[in-house]
């Protein structure tokens, strides 16, 4: 995917990024969930302006924007138009089943990947890899079929712009982070209306704590 493609508003992106295949150094898979974060939105790392850590999400769109979530987790984030970033959420593993399982101690491909801390560990990212370019050293964000339908609703794990509308998933995908529940239903390509939606947390799935590209 080209950097024109990916310099749009994050809403956006989010959309267009399910079904895309997102390997790092040989492992990942097709993009199954995505959470968009903007500027002008209280729950993003961007809101306050550029600074030392978020540099990267103000710089070239085309970029990994990687950061620590709570000192724990490596969060993934396809940076957008400036100030834009659409947070990883969920990958269905596809590339590097082995090195992945590894790194996550599991073998079940519905959690290598399902949640953004899960993401981070599976692909082995560093905080090295912050500003990492797509389609250079490793990092390959490959356009896929778009999903026949997508879900939408609020965003996981933030107290501000709590009922923003900007998660996207996959419909029928086993590898969702959580469940949507009551979502509305978008046809491929577009966020359609971009209803609210109750989520339910899917056993054995991602703390909420993991999220990226938004607040703590």
């Amino acid at each position: 995917m080209t950097p024109e493609f990916l310099a749009r508003d994050a809403a956006l992106v989010a959309v267009d990024l399910l079904g895309a295949y997102l390997t790092v150094r040989g492992a990942g898979g097709r993009i199954v969930e995505t959470e968009a974060y903007a500027p002008d939105d209280p729950a993003s790392h961007s809101f306050r302006g550029p600074g030392a850590r978020n540099a990267t999400m103000f710089g070239q769109p085309g970029r990994a924007y990687v950061y620590l979530s709570y000192g724990i987790h490596l969060c993934l984030n396809v940076v957008c138009a400036p100030g834009h970033a659409v947070l990883i959420r969920a990958i269905e593993p596809t590339k590097g089943l082995d090195l992945m399982a590894a790194r996550r101690g599991t073998h079940d491909p519905r959690k290598l990947c399902s949640g953004p801390g899960r993401i981070g560990q599976a692909l082995g990212l560093t905080l090295a890899d912050d500003g990492a370019v797509f389609g250079q050293g490793g990092f390959d964000l490959l356009p896929g079929p778009a999903p026949a339908a997508i879900l939408t609703g609020p965003r996981i794990g933030i107290s501000r712009a709590a009922a923003v509308p900007w998660r996207f998933g996959v419909e029928g995908s086993a590898c969702l982070s959580r469940r949507f529940q009551l979502a509305e239903h978008s046809a491929a390509g577009g966020p359609g209306a971009l209803g609210r939606a109750t989520l339910e947390k899917r056993p054995g799935g991602a703390s909420a704590r993991h999220e990226g590209g938004g607040e703590e």
